[in-house]
């Protein structure tokens, strides 16, 4: 099994930002924060350190659920951007009333914890015409590498977005309908969403004949290995199922995935998960795994080495998804899903030690 990365959209960016205005890049997502979250107090899990939580409207919505998180420090070696400590987290759309809006991505400042969401599209050129659609993935993962967001899209490997192409539908521009999103003249609609990220490339994934093809259900970023690695899993809910855990070496100087000769980015280990882990961490060569049990059951985190992992029972909140590491504070962020139960932890590292 491996990957093969495509063409970028190159032609199909410009002319998005043509239409635009061009990209304005994360500063100004940054700086442009509409919603307002909030710490959340109470019993969340044994190792939660704290907790915060989304607004009425996302944390109740059964419209989009979120999936992947990773932060600036996944980004860059000073851990901000902007001057920012940020959170990012994929949300997938449910297919409400015929109309399935995709994913998006949530950037959230841990300083005064606001957030805006950002629209995820695939722009097309027909016949000179420029076309946007939805990007239908189920999002359960996402590395923010550099300049780059890795999202996880299953079967079909990741999908690739630049920061820097980042675009702001000016308001003499705005389609201004809720339910549909395209390009129409000179206007542009867009779910209602503000802020628009194009899909740049993608990592296909590719298995030869008679082999279970690896299915990218989380990502995440080990910067301790040399090179550091993309790791990758996949959800599985019955033990009979493939559940595996994979590392792709990542190039430092581009960010991207180490691709060989042959164009091919191929894993550099292979190991054996848990069922139902939604999202995997390895610090220092452990792997941290978090684990749901469903809506109503806390959820654990699993330590250890690949096929000897020790579950922490009731660690986390009820439906826990991906998983990532902030190196200077020695914690884990993760995200959870379900409607009215939705928050956002921080796992101190130290509560996962000698037990």
């Amino acid at each position: 099994m491996h990957l093969v990365r495509t063409d970028e959209n190159l032609e199909e960016i410009a002319a998005l930002g043509q239409l635009l205005g061009g990209p304005v890049g994360i500063d100004a997502v940054l700086g442009d924060l509409n919603r307002q979250g909030r710490r959340s107090h109470g019993w969340l899990g044994r190792r939660v350190g704290r907790a915060f939580t989304w607004d009425p409207a996302d944390r109740r919505t059964r419209d989009w659920w979120p999936q992947g998180i990773s932060t600036s420090a996944d980004a860059s070696d000073t851990e901000e951007i902007a001057g920012r400590r940020v959170l990012a987290v994929t949300w997938y759309a449910k297919q409400v009333g015929g109309i399935h809006q995709g994913a998006r991505i949530t950037f959230w400042d841990l300083a005064d914890n606001r957030y805006r969401h950002v629209l995820l599209v695939v722009p097309t050129l027909r016949d000179g015409r420029l076309e946007l659609a939805p990007l239908k993935v189920h999002a359960g993962g996402v590395v923010w590498l550099g300049p780059y967001l890795q999202v996880a899209a299953t079967s079909r490997g990741f999908i690739t977005f630049r920061l820097d192409d980042l675009m702001r539908i000016p308001d003499d521009l705005g389609g201004g309908e809720l339910r549909a999103l395209g390009v129409r003249g000179d206007q542009v609609a867009s779910y209602g969403y503000r802020y628009v990220l194009p899909v740049r490339f993608s990592y296909r994934a590719v298995t030869d004949d008679g082999h279970a093809k690896l299915r990218y259900s989380f990502l995440s970023l080990d910067r301790g290995s040399t090179p550091p690695a993309l790791v990758a899993g996949e959800y599985a809910p019955r033990r009979d199922e493939t559940h595996r855990l994979a590392r792709f070496p990542v190039n430092v100087g581009s960010w991207l995935l180490e691709t060989g000769e042959d164009g091919r980015s191929q894993p550099t280990e292979l190991d054996r998960g848990v069922p139902r882990m939604q999202g995997a961490s390895v610090v220092d060569g452990t792997w941290y795994v978090t684990v749901s049990n469903g809506p109503l059951l806390p959820g654990s985190l699993a330590v250890g080495r690949p096929g000897r992992l020790r579950r922490h029972l009731l660690a986390l909140p009820m439906g826990p998804e991906d998983i990532a590491f902030w190196p200077s504070t020695d914690s884990f962020w993760s995200v959870t899903e379900h409607p009215s139960r939705r928050w956002i932890v921080e796992i101190p590292r130290t509560r996962l030690r000698g037990r």
